[in-house]
């Protein structure tokens, strides 16, 4: 079994695989929306429950505080000020009914190569489209500042001066019982961490006690990003990290069937997408509480997932307490990653081939370190791979040449015995163990590279650092498709060529699939990632150069 038509047939049943797949989702029922969940517009008094929105106070004991009237919250109708925030890598816009980020969009990542100056929207609150932080404090009585409290802002806009290494966005708020509050969104200079405070000036005759909790709100919404991501679309949906059980998705899908509720010691919990990711980490010692809810609303269902903690916060009478939870939100760079939290790397999503693509992205990292350019670095690991691998692909190589040097005496075999298969069978395998050749000999060779070959696709596909990296010439961005299908063409003439330097089948309709592959594959890469395509390029190449010189050096010159 020759080498190249392994890697042909495999790659063409993993991408009809990939598809079935996807039609399959298309086709399925879509799953009832819980009925129990329904938004409350403002929250109540005592022990009543709260807003469908805001997380349960824990069943501990909390000292009780005087009840109060309801405070301020967002309504349906309610337009509030926005506080507009600018550092070195962020535009935000804060909402002053609750503090939560309802827009944040990220300096360095343009939208597109067509658009560098409209800066990609990580966060955002239109009608469908919706991705924010929310984040309060919860009690026994009504009193604590929520996601729907109507704080006081000083300014309007803020932003970080040269020189300044932080950036404090204060919003205030007094409880009837006079607690004073203020929630600090504190950002840092060249970082997408973004730390969440709490302050609790405790001017009441009693002792204060609370919890704190941070969650996202997020609706799913379908995006088009071209073919190849519509067949193998990136993750979109939440995830959860604890050290024992380790990184966790928890999909819209999940959270329809049921809400999550794990208590945790430690870990962090995120809402993921391709190349980009929003998460909380608890702070402090815990234990905390993992939680997800589905909330219906009359433009479709709408997803929290969060935490809060277990651990009551406890602020003496005339004391000063405080609650913080830190925030990234920001492109998913591995190597700020890894400076986060333990696991967090793992968010960028290789699947279950992450123990062979991590070090595959290392080394084209390394690379870019010395070549600078994403797409040289493709081909050069490219190279690296084909090295690595060149004493295994020349024992296929001379397999493949053994073979062809047999083909006009299979021929004749097959001419000889008609359809007698059995006598067929026999009379070429007392050839090949004449020859001293054996038909299978490419098998396990290939089968050992085919996991490095997938777990390169996902390394191109996933990785942000290779998102609108140019390469020269016309390819602007090595994560979409070439726009003059120049690569895909190129790459096409190369698999043409491998099937000349291969024994062509003795099957008449095996012959006439294998020449077809070509043209099948052309037509599947035209909207495959510039970067995936260069690779698979080069690959044909370096393989067509190898195969030659097996052919011509290692056989002819033996």
């Amino acid at each position: 079994m020759e080498i190249q038509r392994v890697i042909l047939l495999f790659a063409l049943a993993f991408i009809l695989l990939l598809i079935y797949q996807r039609w399959l989702e298309e086709q399925a029922p879509s799953r009832p929306t819980p009925a129990q969940q329904t938004p409350v517009e403002a929250p109540t008094q005592g022990t009543q429950p709260p807003p469908a929105d805001i997380p349960s106070t824990p069943t501990v004991e909390v000292p009780a505080s005087p009840q109060a009237p309801p405070q301020q919250v967002e309504s349906a109708g309610t337009v509030s000020p926005l506080i507009v925030v600018e550092t070195d890598l962020i535009r935000a816009e804060i909402d002053t009914i609750g503090g939560s980020i309802k827009s944040l969009a990220l300096v360095k990542y343009p939208v597109s190569v067509d658009e560098p100056e409209v800066p990609f929207e990580l966060m955002k609150y239109e009608d469908a489209d919706i991705f924010i932080t929310q984040a309060g404090l919860i009690g026994n009585t009504s009193e604590y500042p929520n996601h729907r409290t109507q704080y006081r802002a000083e300014e309007t806009q803020y932003k970080l001066r040269p020189g300044d290494q932080e950036l404090v966005v204060p919003l205030y708020w007094e409880a009837p019982d006079g607690v004073r509050y203020v929630k600090k969104t504190i950002f840092t200079r060249d970082s997408y961490n973004i730390r969440v405070e709490f302050e609790i000036d405790n001017q009441s005759a009693v002792e204060w006690s609370g919890f704190l909790y941070a969650q996202f709100l997020r609706t799913q919404v379908a995006q088009s990003r071209g073919f190849f991501l519509d067949v193998v679309p990136a993750y979109l949906g939440g995830a959860i990290y604890t050290p024992e059980e380790k990184f966790e998705k928890i999909d819209f899908a999940d959270m329809v069937d049921a809400d999550l509720d794990r208590k945790v010691a430690e870990g962090w919990v995120a809402m993921l997408q391709h190349y980009f990711v929003g998460a909380w980490f608890p702070q402090g010692q815990g234990p905390f509480q993992f939680y997800s809810r589905v909330i219906n609303d009359v433009g479709g269902p709408r997803y929290n997932i969060g935490f809060n903690t277990l651990r009551p916060q406890v602020v003496a009478a005339g004391a000063i307490g405080k609650l913080d939870v830190g925030l990234f939100a920001g492109p998913k760079e591995q190597e700020r990653l890894k400076q986060e939290a333990e696991g967090f790397a793992l968010t960028v999503d290789y699947g279950w081939l992450t123990p062979v693509s991590v070090p595959l992205f290392w080394v084209l990292n390394q690379i870019n370190g010395f070549v600078h350019n994403w797409g040289w670095s493709i081909v050069l690991l490219t190279f690296l791979i084909k090295l690595a691998f060149y004493p295994l692909s020349a024992t296929s190589y001379k397999s493949m040449a053994k073979m062809k040097k047999l083909q006009p005496r299979l021929q004749t075999l097959k001419e000889r015995h008609g359809d007698d298969k059995a006598k067929l069978n026999q009379a070429m395998m007392e050839i090949y163990k004449k020859e001293k050749v054996n038909p299978l000999g490419g098998c396990l060779p290939i089968v050992i590279q085919i996991p490095v070959f997938i777990a390169l696709y996902w390394v191109l596909l996933e990785s942000v650092e290779l998102r609108q990296a140019p390469f020269g010439w016309w390819i602007q961005d090595l994560s979409i498709k070439d726009p003059y299908f120049v690569l895909p063409l190129l790459m096409g003439a190369t698999m043409l060529g491998q099937q000349l330097l291969n024994p062509s089948p003795l099957d008449p309709m095996q012959k006439k699939i294998m020449m077809a592959m070509p043209i099948v594959f052309t037509f599947l890469f035209l909207y495959f990632p510039a970067g995936l395509v260069l690779y698979w390029l080069v690959n044909n190449v370096l393989s067509i150069a190898q195969q030659w010189y097996v052919n011509k050096v290692v056989i002819g010159g033996a």
